[in-house]
């Protein structure tokens, strides 16, 4: 568990203070605990019901918690390596008091089983009557119930400290406990649960929300990376979804008014501004001040996400970087497909085209493009339109995943393979994708001794499982993504030559949406899937023109966020208009010099004439103000190799005049 010093420790229990034990507010919530026993019909003597769940229940329970279980197990096991010889027992709930999962001392386990401290047991209040674990998510709030003041006479031979761990949206999801024999009670169990309750929502929170803006802060710089950052998530157009417990504290604002607030209202700067300060820091801490004027320190990896999941309808609230998809035959989920994503546009219908011909021949694809412009979502379109559709897609973000984590998620491992290996070992992704599809998503960030590793995984179809002596085989069609230059890589040092040709059998690009013909289509099909209306909505001109004229940096997953915002504005009843857009977005605009009629500067003149189209000779009418803008661009793509900045600088216009007309040139022209 990370180490925290005193004054994070004062920091912590600012935020998640519960009632102390012995204190007025205590005796009130066991009061009130126990009047609600009562209302349950339970009384004091009678014999509790400590009957587990059925097999199948326990395993759809497991399923449902899936999220809570995997992000809380590790915790779990450091945190019953500090107590372990406490002589206690270390339970994970759900949201309603089922134990999901426990660990515990073998000799107070003896005793514990007359209570069935184990999985599959529900210790709800309305069951067990006042309980730390029923209490605790009755309450909403951590709380010791100890001795005596457990309802049933059976429990009072129990101490239980229990606290509610609240998902990445701020709603509970499962709490954790820690019991013991009430003869040994600890009065450092509480703080210890507390701050592993912390560390499971953190370990949620990055999870949640991979690709979008996230921010890491707090006023001393020593604290990022621990359990007391603040952790702040927004839309790529400044909207916020959610902050971690820290971070409300930080702001001193719940996550409901926090939800009134932008990007630019909490950190006094716009989004965009944000954006270059987080790429000149380049992985570095770099200096905001919040809006009630505390200095914290910052940290932000910028990643944008395709807007896969709300493309196709598939559920994305809890969209972890290595989730495994599974279709199950009684769900009926909406597919996406390869004809859903050809929208119109002429590049992206050329891809589709490719990757029609190959389709069941079982090469590997490669998706190149840049952040945000669906590579995930054509992964999860080719799985569903393949032979393999009926088994599992399993998608896999190396940029996502830390390094001293990706080895193990990746090919598994078995029993104390390593410190901290979970008990039976774990199935790897790639096992965990055999007879279906293998999408590593931001292969360009995969560490490269891992690459030799996967490199031999495709050419001998065997997977050698962490501890493992034994080689297991797999059947998978792999398919791989980048926003990244691989063969500058390769010529680096830093990917290696051998896996990038193992890996690019079908190499296809998909286009940025400021240089798609789809726009309007685009928007349209998110607007009917964020809309639950019976009336669709629409866009008025005036804001299609805006987004027409927009460069879209963070491409699809900005446009639906933007969308989705201005949707919630108009009230799914009114087409969007100017005034439905936020604040931060429109004052970006604004930032941006206007698009105004093109004027070939002087000095472009003799360029001009150097450039001989490729495309039919011109007639004198056709020979316009247009045409000459078209060259002249041309002609400074040209020289500045295609850098979009350097060529705006070199003839005096907006970097948005240059990807307006960037498409009306020839391919020929711009080399």
């Amino acid at each position: 568990m990370n180490s925290i010093s005193t004054s994070s420790r004062q920091i912590l229990n600012a935020y998640t203070q519960g009632a102390a034990l012995n204190t007025p507010e205590h005796a009130t919530i066991i009061e009130s605990s126990h009047e609600r026993s009562r209302r349950f019909g339970l009384t004091h003597l009678q014999v509790p019901d400590y009957s587990p769940s059925s097999a199948h229940s326990l395993a759809s329970l497991l399923e449902e918690n899936h999220f809570l279980f995997q992000h809380a197990a590790p915790v779990m096991e450091t945190l019953h390596e500090q107590i372990a010889n406490t002589h206690s027992v270390l339970m994970l709930a759900t949201k309603t008091g089922t134990i999901l999962h426990s660990l515990g001392s073998i000799d107070f386990l003896e005793k514990a089983s007359q209570v069935a401290l184990a999985q599959g047991v529900d210790w709800s209040e309305k069951s067990k009557g006042t309980n730390a674990i029923g209490t605790a998510l009755a309450e909403g709030q951590p709380i010791v119930v100890h001795g005596t003041q457990h309802y049933l006479q059976a429990n009072q031979f129990l101490t239980c400290s229990c606290t509610p761990i609240l998902d990445p949206h701020g709603d509970v999801i499962g709490a954790l406990d820690v019991t013991g024999d009430y003869r040994s009670h600890h009065q450092h169990t509480m703080a210890l649960t507390r701050m592993s309750a912390q560390m499971i929502e953190n370990h949620m929170f990055k999870d949640a929300f991979p690709t979008e803006v996230r921010i890491h802060f707090h006023a001393r710089p020593e604290f990022i990376g621990t359990i007391v950052e603040g952790i702040a998530v927004f839309t790529t157009d400044g909207r916020f979804l959610s902050a971690n417990r820290s971070a409300q504290f930080q702001f001193g604002m719940s996550v409901n008014a926090l939800r009134a607030h932008t990007f630019s209202s909490l950190f006094g700067v716009g989004i965009s501004q944000f954006f270059d300060h987080a790429r000149k820091a380049d992985g570095n801490y770099f200096r905001l001040v919040l809006h009630n004027g505390v200095n914290v320190c910052c940290k932000s990896e910028l990643k944008f996400a395709s807007p896969a999941s709300h493309l196709s309808g598939l559920p994305d609230k809890f969209n972890a970087p290595t989730t495994a998809y599974k279709k199950k035959k009684e769900e009926k989920v909406p597919l996406s497909s390869l004809r859903y994503l050809d929208t119109g546009d002429p590049q992206v219908a050329s891809v589709i085209q490719k990757l029609r011909i190959i389709q069941g021949r079982d090469i590997p694809i490669m998706i190149l493009g840049e952040t945000g412009t669906g590579k995930d979502l054509l992964a999860q379109a080719i799985h569903n339109d393949s032979t393999r559709s009926d088994k599992n897609f399993v998608s896999v973000n190396c940029a996502s995943i830390p390094e001293n984590l990706i080895e193990s998620e990746l090919f598994g491992y078995e029993e104390g393979a390593f410190t901290g290996a979970k008990r039976k070992g774990a199935t790897g992704k790639i096992l965990f994708a055999n007879e279906g599809t293998l999408f590593l998503d931001e292969i360009g960030d995969m560490p490269l001794h891992l690459q030799a590793r996967l490199l031999r995984v495709l050419q001998e179809r065997k997977v050698n499982p962490l501890g493992s002596g034994r080689e297991v085989e797999v059947d998978i069609t792999v398919i791989c993504a980048t926003n990244k230059n691989l063969k500058e890589m390769i010529a680096n040092g830093t990917f290696r030559e051998d896996l990038y040709y193992r890996l690019n059998g079908l190499v296809v690009r998909l286009p940025a949406l400021r240089d798609r013909k789809d726009l309007e289509v685009a928007a349209k099909k998110i607007l009917a899937s964020v809309c639950p209306s019976e009336k669709r909505i629409g866009i008025s001109q005036e804001v299609m023109d805006l987004f027409q004229r927009y460069a879209w940096p963070g491409n699809f997953r900005q446009l639906f966020n933007l969308l989705r915002t201005a949707v919630v504005m108009a009230e799914c009843e009114n087409d969007i208009q100017m005034c439905h857009l936020p604040d931060d977005f429109l004052s970006e605009i604004q930032l941006q010099p206007q698009p105004q009629k093109f004027e070939a500067p002087a000095f472009v003149a003799p360029q001009v004439a150097e450039v001989k189209p490729h495309h039919e000779p011109r007639t004198s009418e056709a020979f316009n103000l247009e045409n000459v803008a078209i060259d002249a661009i041309a002609q400074a793509l040209k020289t500045s190799k295609g850098n979009v900045s350097a060529a705006a600088k070199l003839l005096g216009v907006s970097r948005n005049t240059i990807y307006r007309k960037k498409h009306l040139i020839p391919d020929e022209a711009r080399n």
